[in-house]
C-alpha cells in the first residue's frame, strides 16, 4: 500500500502536515529500517521499552515521518519532519493499515489456539495458481503484526490471508476493525495463550469477535467444537456458518480419512456429492488444517477435480528458524519456513538484526517456489529486496536464479545445484559473516549448513527463543507497567548461550541484563549488545575495559567501592553507574545496616560514581514454609533503602525480588525485578502459584548403535550393567564430558526414545552411554531426548539432589547450541 502523509493525517484526524511525501513502509522496530525516505515510524511504548527513544536516531538516518504519543524534547524544534501526535500509537497503526474501501479482493482472517500459520500457508499452497494472493509473513498475528500484514496487501491480489492472534480480553475487536474480513476461519480453542483468560469460554468469545465486523459473510469451523458455536451465537449473531466434521452428519462437509501408505486418503461429502483426494497428512492436527482449507476451497467454488490435484502439492511447513555458531567467526541462520518470495523479507530482516557489528551479511538462496508469478518479475523483485536489505554477498543455487545473475548488483556466485556449491566452496571461503540459508526443500541446504557449522557433535542443545519470550512475557504481566526487568544471562545464559539470549531479551525491551563476570559482559558488547549490563561479581583487574564497554559493577564492600572511585578518577570518569548490594539476610555479600551511614557519606561526596540502583538477594522466596524469613528480609530492605534514599541527592532504583518473589510478593516490585531461572522455563513454585512455564532448552542426541545381548551379559565399565533378560542395548553419543552426570547411570534416569522411556544401563562413559530399548520400536539415527518437553529437567535435578540451575549450566561447550524461532 502507498498513501501520502496527508492522507494518513486525515485518517488519524490530525492537521495536514507541513512536509509532503508518500509513505510506502510502516516501521515499528528501528533496527528494521530499509528505506528512510518513504517510511512512517510508529513510536510505541511498551512495558519494557519505548519507541520514542529511537526517534532521534531514525531522524539522523533519514526518516522524516513519525506517529508519536509525544514529541521528544530534543526534536521539538525540528521543522523538516512530520510528527502526528496521537493518544495511542498501536491504535493509530491499526487505523492507518485497516482495509481500504477500494480493495475489492477477499480477505480471509484465521484465528484459533493452534494451527493458524500452517492453515494460512496451506491455503496459499492450494490456491496460489488459482488466484493472486497476499498473506501475513510468518506469524505476524499480534496487535502490531496484523496491521503490518494488512499494509502489505497488494492491490492486485484477489485473496488476502491474515492471521489474528490474541492473549487477553479486549484485543480482538480492534483487529476485527482493522481486517474487516469477508471470511473467518476458527481453527480450535485450546490451552495455548490461555493465561489472559479465566476460561476457554471467555477465550472463545473473544476470538469470535473477529466475525463481528459487518463485512463478514461466513465463518468456517469444526462442527463438534460446540464452544465455538455458542460463542458465535453470542458475539457474531446472524453470521452464516460453514462447518465440517468427522463423526457427525450435522455439518456441511462430512469427512472420513484413512491411511494411504505414507499419506492419507480423505473422502468427503458435500451437497450430496462424495469425492476424495490423497495428500501427505500425518496427524489429527494436519487433518484439521486440511479440512478447514478444503472448506474454504469448496466455498470458493473450486471444482472437485481441481481440489484433488491441488492437494497432491501440499507440503509440510517448516516453522523453525535455526541459529547456530558457524565456522571462522560466522553465525548461521537456517530458515526452514516456506520457500517463496513473501517469506524472504522477514528472514532478511532477522539476519540484519541478528548479525554482530563485525560481521558482513551473506545470503545463500535457492530457486524459490512459484506457480503463478512471472519469473523475471519475481527475480527482479528479489534483486531489489536483496539490495535494500544490505546483503553484502549472494550465493545463488538453481537454474532460475543462475540464469538471472545479471539482475544482481552485489558480489555474487551462482551454482546449478547444491552439489556444485559444495564442490566449489569450503569453510575457508567464509569468515566473519552472518549467513542466511534460504532454500527450497529439494535443494537440501542441510548439507550446506553441516559444512558451515563449527560443531559437528550429534548431541545438541536446542534453545526455543519463542518459548523464552513467552516466559518473559508471563512474568512481565505480573509486574506494574513502570517496573523494569533485569534478566539474568550469567553462566552463559544458564547454559543456553548468552549472546542469542541477550539479543532476544534486548528485542523484548528488558531494562537490564545481568552477567556474572566482566568477561561475559565484554563478549556481549563485542557482539553488538547495546542495552545496560550489570556485572554481579566484578572481580575487576582491567578497569579501563569495564569503563570502555560500559559495564556497571555490583558493589558489595568498601574496598570495591574505593577501588572503582580511584580508577574512575584516574580515567577522568564522572557519574559512572554502580549498583549497591545490601545484605538483608543471605549473608553472602553486601553492606549491612551499620555500614550505611559511611556508605552514603562516600557516595554523596564522590563525583566519580553514582549509585544507579540498590538491591539485595532473598534467601527463601521459593520456600513457602519460610515466609517469615522472607518477610524479615523485605522489611529490612525497605528500611535500609528508605534511609539511603533520604540521604541521596539523586533517585536510586530499588530491586529485591527474584523469579519466585515476582509472583509471591507483588507489594515489593519496586523499580525493577530480577528474572532468572523462570526465564529459562524451570518452575520453582507450586502449580497453584506459578503456571507451568514453557520449556526453553531441550538436550537431544541420537542412537548410534543397537545390539542384541543375552541375559547375563554385562554392559560398560566395571561391568556394572548386568542384563537380567535378553535385551536390545543402544549406544548414544553423550557422556559426562557433555554434561551427562555419572550419577545418571545404572538406571538412575530414563531418556525418551520415540515417546517411551529407556533407562540407562551401566556406568556413564566420558563420551557415550548405553540405554535399554528392548521394549521400544527404534532404529539407529532415531532422536533421544535427555531433557525437554517430554523429559522434565526437574527429574534429573532430583536424582542429583540439586536444582535445575546446576544441570543446565553443566552442559559442555562442545555440545552444539541450536537457537530457533517457531
Amino acid at each position: 500500500m502507498i498513501l501520502t502523509i496527508e492522507q494518513i493525517a486525515e485518517l488519524l484526524h490530525q492537521p495536514s502536515p507541513a512536509n509532503r511525501g508518500e509513505i510506502a513502509h510502516l516501521l515499528t522496530d528501528s533496527r528494521s529500517l530499509s528505506s528512510a525516505g518513504d517510511t512512517l515510524f510508529f513510536a510505541i511504548p511498551t512495558k519494557g521499552n519505548d519507541g520514542h527513544r529511537f526517534i532521534s536516531d531514525l531522524y539522523d538516518r533519514g526518516v522524516r515521518n513519525f506517529v508519536v504519543n509525544r514529541i521528544p524534547p530534543q526534536m521539538q524544534r525540528i521543522t523538516d519532519a512530520n510528527f502526528l501526535v496521537v493518544p495511542d500509537s498501536i491504535r493509530a497503526l491499526q487505523q492507518v493499515a485497516s482495509r481500504r474501501p477500494e480493495y475489492t479482493g477477499e480477505i480471509v482472517a484465521i484465528t484459533g489456539s493452534r494451527g493458524k500459520t500452517t492453515l494460512k500457508e496451506w491455503i496459499f499452497q492450494l490456491m496460489e495458481p488459482l488466484s493472486e494472493i497476499s498473506r501475513s509473513p510468518r506469524s505476524f498475528n499480534s496487535q502490531i503484526g496484523v496491521p503490518l500484514s494488512m499494509w502489505e496487501i497488494s492491490p492486485e491480489s484477489r485473496l488476502a490471508i491474515i492471521e489474528a492472534g490474541i492473549s487477553r480480553p479486549g484485543e480482538m475487536a480492534p483487529l476485527a476493525k482493522c481486517i474487516q474480513p469477508d471470511t473467518v476461519i476458527i481453527t480450535n480453542i485450546g490451552e495455548a495463550h490461555s493465561e489472559g483468560f479465566v476460561s476457554d469460554a471467555e477465550k472463545a468469545a473473544e476470538k469470535c469477535l473477529l466475525a463481528s465486523d459487518t463485512r463478514c459473510r461466513r465463518v468456517i469451523y469444526r462442527a463438534d467444537y460446540t464452544i465455538i458455536a455458542e460463542a458465535l451465537k453470542k458475539n457474531a449473531p446472524g453470521v452464516p456458518t460453514f462447518t465440517w466434521a468427522t463423526d457427525t452428519d450435522l455439518c456441511d462437509i462430512r469427512i472420513h480419512a484413512t491411511p494411504h501408505g505414507d499419506d492419507m486418503e480423505v473422502n468427503y461429502t458435500y451437497q450430496g456429492e462424495t469425492s476424495s483426494f490423497i495428500t501427505p497428512l500425518q496427524s489429527g492436527a494436519d487433518l484439521e488444517n486440511a479440512a478447514n482449507a478444503l472448506a474454504f476451497m469448496l466455498l470458493s467454488g473450486i471444482d472437485h477435480d481441481v481440489i484433488r490435484e491441488r492437494f497432491t502439492h501440499l507440503h509440510k511447513i517448516g516453522t523453525r528458524l535455526n541459529v547456530t555458531e558457524g565456522v571462522n567467526g560466522c553465525s548461521l541462520i537456517h530458515d526452514s519456513y516456506t520457500s517463496d518470495f513473501s517469506s524472504l523479507p522477514p528472514a532478511l530482516d532477522f539476519m540484519r538484526r541478528r548479525k554482530t557489528p563485525q560481521q558482513s551479511a551473506t545470503l545463500i538462496l535457492s530457486d524459490l517456489h512459484h506457480e503463478s508469478q512471472d519469473i523475471d518479475r519475481l527475480y527482479s523483485n528479489i534483486a531489489l529486496l536483496v539490495g535494500q536489505a544490505g546483503v553484502n554477498r549472494l550465493i545463488g543455487v538453481g537454474p532460475a536464479i543462475s540464469s538471472r545473475a545479471s539482475m544482481f548488483d552485489i558480489p555474487a556466485r551462482f551454482y546449478p545445484t547444491t552439489a556444485d556449491l559444495l564442490h566449489d566452496l569450503s569453510t575457508s571461503d567464509f569468515e566473519n559473516e552472518a549467513i542466511l540459508l534460504k532454500g527450497s526443500p529439494e535443494y537440501k541446504f542441510d548439507d550446506v549448513a553441516e559444512m558451515l557449522e563449527t560443531r559437528k557433535h550429534e548431541t545438541v542443545l536446542e534453545v526455543n527463543l519463542d518459548a523464552m519470550i513467552d516466559n518473559y512475557n508471563y512474568f512481565r504481566r505480573h509486574v506494574p507497567t513502570g517496573t523494569g526487568i533485569v534478566c539474568m544471562v550469567k553462566a552463559s545464559g544458564y547454559g543456553a548461550g548468552s549472546y542469542e539470549i541477550a539479543k532476544t531479551l534486548q528485542d523484548c525491551g528488558a531494562a537490564y541484563l545481568a552477567v556474572a563476570v566482566i568477561d561475559e559482559g565484554i563478549e556481549l558488547r563485542q557482539k553488538g549488545i547495546t542495552m545496560p549490563i550489570m556485572v554481579m561479581n566484578p572481580k575487576v583487574v582491567n578497569y579501563r575495559s569495564m569503563f570502555a564497554y560500559r559495564l556497571e559493577p555490583e558493589i558489595y564492600s568498601f574496598e570495591m567501592l574505593e577501588d572503582v572511585i580511584k580508577e574512575a578518577k584516574k580515567n577522568d570518569i564522572t557519574d559512572y553507574p554502580i549498583h549497591i548490594k545490601l545484605d538483608t539476610g543471605m549473608h553472602r555479600m553486601g553492606f549491612i545496616e551499620e555500614e550505611l551511614p559511611r556508605l552514603m557519606d562516600i557516595l554523596e561526596s564522590s563525583h566519580e560514581v553514582s549509585a544507579r540502583s540498590v538491591f539485595s538477594h532473598l534467601a527463601t522466596s521459593d520456600c513457602v514454609d519460610m515466609d517469615d524469613y522472607t518477610e524479615l528480609q523485605l522489611s529490612r530492605f525497605g528500611k535500609y533503602t528508605d534511609y539511603m534514599k533520604s540521604r541521596s541527592s539523586h533517585p536510586i532504583l530499588r530491586h529485591v525480588l527474584n523469579t519466585a518473589g515476582i509472583l509471591r510478593y507483588s507489594s515489593h516490585h519496586y523499580d525493577m525485578v530480577r528474572l532468572g531461572i523462570g526465564l529459562y522455563g524451570a518452575n520453582t513454585l507450586p502449580a497453584d502459584i506459578e503456571q507451568p512455564l514453557r520449556v526453553v532448552s531441550t538436550l537431544r542426541t541420537v542412537i548410534t548403535s543397537i545390539r542384541h545381548w543375552p541375559a547375563g551379559e554385562t554392559i560398560g565399565y566395571g561391568r556394572r550393567g548386568v542384563l537380567t533378560r535378553p535385551s536390545r542395548i543402544a549406544t548414544i553419543p553423550i557422556g559426562y564430558a557433555d554434561g551427562m552426570n555419572r550419577h545418571f547411570g545404572r538406571g538412575a534416569i530414563s531418556v525418551m526414545v520415540n515417546g517411551k522411556e529407556a533407562p540407562t544401563v551401566g556406568n556413564i562413559c566420558m563420551d557415550a552411554c548405553m540405554i535399554d530399548v528392548t521394549d521400544i520400536d527404534c532404529k539407529v539415527g532415531d532422536s533421544v531426548e535427555i531433557f525437554g518437553p517430554n523429559a522434565p529437567l526437574q527429574r534429573l535435578a532430583d536424582v542429583l539432589d540439586t536444582i535445575p540451575y546446576e544441570v543446565l549450566t553443566s552442559i559442555s561447550p562442545r555440545v552444539k547450541r541450536i537457537y530457533y524461532r517457531e
